[in-house]
Order: structure tokens, then sequence, then C-alpha cells
């Protein structure tokens, strides 16, 4: 140990460069973790700015602070940001990363090299983004969806916001093929499919949707592209083209997308659970098998976004249908998440905190999904802030959440330190009540008529609007003492021990930070990952 109470070994690989060059061109998947944990924070930080300054504007009715052009780039730039430099690649990569090889016994990934081409590609596809604030005619205002036909005719720097979530794609695509591989060949001895951590069963079914729904997104872009540089007619009417296409290939891909972002999360929820309760799970190979659905049926729902584009009665129905059934897997982790603390043993901790309003928000969030899933229902609020508000609950209220829970309960083995207590639960207090002010109003603003996307509003839907705004200062108030304590506690708190909390899966069987390689030598696996055991906290066996 140093004067910092961390091992060197984590930091520095024997005969590695030095430096920041000793980050960026490592190969450790815990040191690409970091990395992606550094810069995704990093985007946040930018894409909350524009957040704020969103819902500033929006305060009261008419011009407050920018006129409708900068608000429409500041929505689209919000967007790009928080989905597809955020959320999407968020815990896959940055907890991820660090946590699953780890979990599975392994010492690194099955392919390190293109761990870190992954990572190039991710902060690549960030600078493009960024570029195309300053670059061309002006930042894009087309929203993050690049609906066609505005993307092929407005005059902004469409085909650099676009290239950028293109290369991000290519990121997203390589991370899941590397994920995939290392599950199923990379194995400890004796880990057997059922003797995986459910983190690593969520990974593994994220994996899948990313590598085989990316490429959807990939195409769909290059033609938008190609059609603004060389005029093809692909998506513009006025060129024979087919706008509705583009949906179709947007959605195709951004429904599963979802799944990308909500079942990491899922899978942190699992972790945290049991080691706050003292219980092992309830409904192991439900919890597992609920994940592989979700993402299955994930990729047949898309056309529950374009219910109002002039369908056939025959495939509304059929697609509202499926949007019912996939819920299905989701209330089977609900249900086993709470039967999981129930009779347990609870340690109300931040971690668990996070994790409890993750399962309240979600639940909304998922509940208003099935409003919008009914073909009746989804008339009346379809292109409303409601649609806004059910995004956001699932989203912010579910991803973000659990990242925020699985931030502070992996924290110790990151840091080899302990966070303060009090201050993460004071943190968690103004984000839960200042989420709900902020995203709660949408709803009713929706179900009223309020039309989302648009810089201007009727004088009768200002205090609603005034609610919601202010409830944004209160979360962005939780994000700054969040990151704050997480900041100090990593140089000045206690030193955490290698299981502070009683874990039992494979990554608190070693140090905190796990050294060079995770282990001394690779655990031989003899029972399941969350078998309770009072006197000795561990579930894994090793021989």
């Amino acid at each position: 140990m140093n004067e910092s109470g961390i091992q060197p070994g984590f930091y520095a690989a024997p005969g590695s460069r030095t430096g920041i060059f000793s980050w960026i061109f490592s190969t450790d998947h815990k040191r690409i973790g970091l990395l992606y944990l550094f810069s995704i924070f990093s985007f946040f930080a930018v894409g909350v700015c524009f957040g704020l300054l969103m819902r500033l504007e929006l305060i009261a009715p008419g011009r407050t602070i920018v006129g409708p052009s900068t608000y429409n780039a500041f929505f689209t730039l919000h967007g790009v940001i928080m989905i597809f430099l955020f959320v999407i690649p968020g815990i896959p990569v940055s907890l991820g990363n660090f946590f699953m090889p780890l979990q599975i016994g392994a010492r690194d990934v099955a392919f390190p090299r293109i761990n870190l081409l992954s990572w190039w590609f991710y902060i690549t596809g960030g600078l493009l983004a960024l570029l195309s604030l300053f670059t061309g005619h002006g930042p894009p205002d087309t929203g993050w969806t690049f609906y066609a036909p505005y993307s092929i005719r407005t005059g902004t720097n469409v085909v650099l916001a676009v290239s950028a979530a293109f290369v991000l794609g290519m990121s997203s695509i390589l991370t899941g093929l590397n994920f995939i591989t290392t599950i199923h060949r990379m194995r400890a001895p004796g880990m057997t499919w059922f003797r995986m951590p459910l983190f690593v069963w969520s990974v593994y079914a994220t994996a899948w949707v990313q590598i085989l729904a990316t490429p959807i997104l990939g195409i769909t872009l290059l033609l938008v592209i190609i059609e603004r540089l060389f005029g093809v007619g692909f998506f513009d009417p006025a060129k024979g083209g087919d706008p509705i296409l583009y949906q179709h290939l947007f959605w195709t891909y951004s429904h599963p997308a979802v799944y990308i972002m909500i079942l990491p999360a899922m899978g942190v929820v699992t972790e945290i659970i049991p080691v706050f309760s003292r219980r092992t799970v309830f409904g192991y190979k439900a919890i597992a098998f609920s994940s592989m659905a979700i993402a299955s049926v994930g990729y047949f729902v898309w056309g529950h976004h374009m219910f109002t584009s002039g369908m056939s009665d025959v495939a509304r129905v059929v697609f509202s249908f499926i949007t019912f059934i996939v819920a299905i897997p989701s209330g089977v982790k609900v249900f086993n998440w709470v039967a999981s603390m129930y009779k347990g043993s609870i340690r109300v901790d931040a971690p668990l905190l996070f994790v409890l309003a993750f399962i309240f928000l979600f639940s909304i969030g998922g509940l208003t999904g099935l409003i919008l899933g009914a073909l009746a229902t989804n008339i009346q609020v379809h292109g409303t802030y409601f649609v806004v508000g059910h995004f956001h609950y699932v989203i912010f209220g579910g991803a973000v959440f659990a990242f925020f829970g699985g931030l502070h309960y992996w924290f110790p083995k990151i840091t080899g330190r302990m966070y303060n207590e009090k201050r993460a639960r004071l943190a968690w207090l103004f984000l839960f009540i200042g989420f709900n002010a902020l995203y709660f109003p949408m709803f009713i603003l929706g179900w009223e008529g309020m039309p989302r996307r648009y810089y201007d509003y009727l004088p009768k839907f200002q205090p609603l609007n005034v609610v919601s705004t202010v409830g944004s200062w209160i979360v962005a108030t939780g994000l700054i003492l969040l990151f704050a304590n997480l900041l100090r506690s990593a140089r000045k708190g206690a030193a955490a021990g290698p299981n502070p909390w009683g874990g039992t899966t494979l990554e608190w069987q070693t140090s905190s930070p796990p050294p060079h390689e995770n282990f001394g030598e690779i655990p031989v696996i003899t029972q399941g990952p969350y078998i309770y055991n009072p006197s000795k906290g561990k579930g894994h066996g090793t021989a």
C-alpha cells in the first residue's frame, strides 16, 4: 500500500508507461472502465447544463433567455449527449468493463486492445458531437432523433452530429462483441451459466442487443449523410424518398436501445439488494431468463412509437400487444427484487436507497409506458410532455438512479476508500425530491395537451412549468453534492478493506482496488454467487 492507501499494482502494471499515457494506452479493463467513467460523467455534466438552460427558458411563456433556434440546438445537444454519450454506454462500458471480468474470475476481457479501441471511438464520437456546436452553419437543431425530412433539409451542421452518432455506434458494437466473447470463453473453472452473477447476465443480454441492433442505426445514419451530401432520395419525399421508412429504421434500433440503457441497471439492482438485505436472491433463474426475454422481445415493439404515422390497424394492434408482453419480464424482476428483501436483515445505506428509488420510479415509468402502448390513450398523449415524463422516469429514474447506486456500492472496491454516508444520503434526498418535482408535472402537462419539443407554450401551462424548473435546480444541487462527496472521499475517505459490505461475488474476494490481472490465482467455483454465510460473508466457493 502507498501513502494514499491504494495499491500501486492497480494503477501501473510492471513495465507500463507512466503519466497520462499509462491510462490512454492501457489495455487493463479496470483502467479502461475508469477512463469511460470519467469520460461519460464529463459529457453528462455538459448535458445537464443544456437541460438546465432548457428548463430556465421554459419557466415562462415567450422568450426568457434564448430564441427558438438556440432552444432547438439546446434540445438537440442535450438529447444527443445524454442518449449517445451517457445513458447508452453508461453502465456497461464503465461498471461493466471494470467488474464483469472480476465477477467471472477472468484476468481481463477477451480482446483488451479492441476494448481500448472502443474507448478511442467513444472519445472521437464525443469530440465530433461537441465540434458540431462550433462548425458549419450552426449547431444541429433536429432533435436527437434526426427525423427526416427536416434533417435532410436544415442548413445546420447535421452531418457532423450524425457522424458522431455513427462513430459512437461503432464503439458500442466493439464493446458488445468483447463482452459476449469474454463471458462465453473466459469464465473461471466451475462457473457454469447459472453460477454467474446476475449483473453478468444483464451485461450479456445487453451485449447481444448492442451487436444486433446498433448496425441498423449505423446504416440509417449513413443514408442520411449520403442524402445530404449527394442528394440521393432515401427519406426526402421531394426526391422520391419515404420519411416513414426513416422512422421504421430509427426505432428498430432505438427501442432496443432503451434496453441497452435499462438492462445493466437492473443487473446493478440485483447485485445490491441481496447484499443489503442479507438474503439469497429470490428466483435467480427467473431474473436471468427475464433479462434475455426483455432483450429478445424488445426487438419487436418499435412500432408503438409510430401509432399516429398511418400504419395499418392490424400492425398497430400487434405492436400494442407485444408492448404489453414485454412488460411481463420487467414485472418478474420487480416482484423478485421485493421478494428478495422480504424478511431480510435490511441495511439502509446509500446504495440501497438509490435501488429503492429505482424500483419506485421505474415502476411509474413502466406503468405510464403501458398507457402509451394502448392505442386509444396513445392517440391522446402522443407527442406531448406525457412522453417526456415517461421517458425520463424510465431512463433517469431507472438507469441513472441505478448507476448512482452501483457507483456507491462499488466505490470502495474501485478506490479502496469509503464515501461519506451522511452526505450520500443527503444527495439522494435532493435527487429524489428534485426528480419528482421536475418530471411528474410533465405527465399532467402532457395529459392536458402541452406538446413536447416546443419553444413556447400557452399561459395556462406556466404553473406546472415553474414547478418543473424549480425541480431541475434541486436535481442539480443533488448532483453537485453527490459528485463532490465521491471526489472528496476518493482522496480522504476511510480505508475500505476488501469487503466492506459483506458481498458474496468474486470481486469482493480480492483487494481494494483489485491488483493487476485481478487474481493471484484463478478461483475455482463450487457454488452460486448469492449464498450468504453470516460468519464468512462468502458465496463463491474456491478450491
